[in-house]
């Protein structure tokens, strides 16, 4: 029986080199990672709960020291005799709280920033906070009374409701903050001294960045970990991945742990065996996670897998290169004509042929070739001649359906301008109009200059300006080198005709139509907008996506997208009683 190729190359490569290799590096994967996965998992779960109590420690000083306010002397003296009123005492009394609050939290590298909030002004460090009393940090401090409440990663902006900063770079966009109400007392001599009942306790503000917990843990888990602190509420705190920071994180296995306090288990996550340790700060009751792939922990241990399979290797691939020597000429030389043939196909040439010199496996895999060679120059060509055909007949049909559309509307103004101004204008109108006609009754409906289609608009502006008396007036705003260009033909008058008679129809007079044009890059972008009464966005989407609606829009942005391609078109903008936008862009 005679043995084919396939089997040939199958029976040698799998026996000398493939089932070795194979069984040998399955033994070694799975030792090795049974051995790195259970030491990994206990040096992770103790890096977990080291960076949990080195936190908490942190933590404890912030407490001990916003605790030590309760009785410093300056800050009762102060806030007991403040007058609210008196700008100038607020000024004097700031530049003593900051010594005072500088005195006791400076030291910390770890704190950003360390306030006092009342009703009417905020002492110490200065941030755009606008009224940091309408809050939700001063809402929680006042809630818990004197306890020291702790905020999690919060987005500044969001916070303090400033909406102005929302694209700035800021440094302190993310914090996390800790609060609480400063009720002061003295001792004076055995006496303990109380703040008068009337007197406004302030609200301390004590904000760290973001990345102080970053830090922490990018500096101590493995490079393919991942992290994430959590508030019991599952709000993130601290992530490895920067755009969940601040927002809540709701994954089922996450649940799991929520109910637990400390621990470490394997998981299946995203179709990947993981290690997830965690544990829960006894200060927040913030819950800390760390994940690692346990793919990744077998790094350390490739050395010795690639010694070993490489001193098999190199034995059994001297056996396999003497039994290859023979083989090689049935591979090379058809593979190389294959490769050859196949080239000359991706570079378009489908006349391309191979000549069949054997039986076995290539030579059928080359009659295969060729056949295939010959299909696709069929469907290729066959493919080519129908899709041109189609779109020449999509564009002409969507053409021809633009000449009742717009005459009909046209004609419909002319004859109550007629009647209603009594033949007056009747003769200049007829002239704007065949000028009208002669402009779109052309054979052709290709691309125009776009002068030719501005002069269009100015006849066309003319009718609709007699219809309408000085219901509006028209303001340009071109690109000189837009001239340069070629446009689809009525490309403006299906907005503007929308304009004129929905926008304006509850307008006696001032309403305005502005056509700009302006070119950035390799596009040519064209705005069509008016003040008139605008539209809700649903008749928007209706307009743009809906067959029944505004049959002349649809069709001018089915010629654009045909023409040009489907990352042109239209995009309109609109609102009710605000006007609506137009913008259209080409490109060069």
């Amino acid at each position: 029986m005679k043995i084919t190729f396939r089997y040939r190359l199958l029976a040698s490569y799998i026996l000398l080199i493939a089932v070795p290799l194979l069984v040998l590096g399955a033994l070694f994967y799975r030792t090795s990672l049974k051995i790195i996965t259970e030491q990994a998992q206990k040096n992770v779960y103790e890096i977990v709960k080291k960076n949990n109590e080195v936190m908490d420690t942190k933590l404890r000083i912030v407490d001990q020291n916003s605790m030590s306010l309760f009785l410093d002397k300056d800050l009762f003296r102060i806030f007991s005799q403040l007058d609210p009123a008196n700008q100038v005492e607020l000024f004097a009394a700031d530049r003593q709280v900051t010594a005072v609050l500088g005195k006791t939290f400076s030291q910390n590298q770890d704190i950003y920033a360390y306030q006092l909030w009342t009703s009417y002004f905020t002492f110490g460090q200065t941030l755009p906070q606008g009224d940091p009393v309408q809050s939700d940090i001063y809402d929680l401090a006042r809630q818990a009374g004197g306890k020291l409440v702790w905020i999690p990663t919060y987005d500044f902006v969001s916070m303090f409701n400033q909406p102005y900063l929302q694209d700035g770079n800021l440094e302190f966009r993310y914090l996390f903050s800790a609060t609480r109400v400063l009720d002061f007392t003295y001792l004076s001599n055995t006496k303990l001294e109380k703040m008068a009942a009337g007197v406004e306790r302030p609200v301390l503000a004590i904000s760290f960045k973001s990345e102080v917990l970053k830090s922490l843990y990018e500096d101590s888990i493995p490079g393919s970990s991942r992290y994430m602190v959590l508030d019991p509420q599952d709000k993130v705190v601290a992530s490895s991945e920067p755009g969940a920071v601040a927002q809540t994180y709701k994954e089922a296995w996450l649940d799991e742990l929520q109910q637990e306090k400390s621990g470490a288990r394997r998981m299946t996550l995203d179709g990947k065996a993981v290690i997830v340790c965690f544990d829960r700060s006894e200060v927040t009751g913030w819950m800390s996670v760390v994940w690692i792939p346990e793919a990744g922990l077998v790094s350390s241990f490739v050395p010795v897998i690639r010694a070993s399979i490489t001193v098999m290797a190199v034995v059994m691939g001297i056996v396999a290169l003497i039994l290859a020597f023979f083989i090689a000429g049935k591979i090379t030389k058809p593979i190389k004509r294959l490769l050859s043939a196949m080239r000359s196909v991706g570079e378009g040439d489908f006349q391309t042929r191979v000549d069949v010199v054997s039986n076995d496996e290539f030579g059928i895999l080359t009659q295969r070739f060729n056949r295939m060679n010959d299909r696709i120059h069929l469907l290729v060509t066959e493919n080519y001649e129908t899709k041109l055909k189609e779109k020449e007949a999509e564009i002409q049909a969507l053409n021809m359906q633009m000449h009742p559309h717009f005459l009909y509307n046209t004609l419909n103004v002319m004859n109550w301008t007629a009647i209603e101004n009594d033949q007056q204008e009747l003769s200049k109108m007829l002239v704007c109009l065949s000028n009208m006609l002669h402009y779109t009754s052309r054979k052709t409906w290709g691309a125009v200059p776009l002068s030719e289609e501005m002069n269009w608009m100015n006849n066309y502006f003319y009718i609709m300006s007699i219809r309408f008396e000085d219901k509006f007036t028209v303001e340009y705003d071109m690109d000189p080198r837009l001239f340069e260009y070629d446009v689809p033909r009525l490309l403006f008058q299906p907005f503007v005709e929308n304009a004129i008679l929905h926008g304006f129809d509850q307008t006696d007079s001032g309403g305005i139509i502005g056509i700009r044009g302006w070119i950035n890059g390799r596009t040519r972008h064209y705005e069509v907008a008016d003040n008139g009464s605008g539209m809700s966005q649903a008749t928007v989407n209706a307009i743009l996506h809906q067959k029944a609606s505004s049959v002349g829009i649809k069709n001018t942005i089915d010629r654009i997208q045909m023409t040009y391609g489907g990352e042109y078109g239209i995009s309109i903008f609109s609102s009710p009683g605000k006007g609506t936008k137009v913008a259209i862009t080409l490109p060069l």
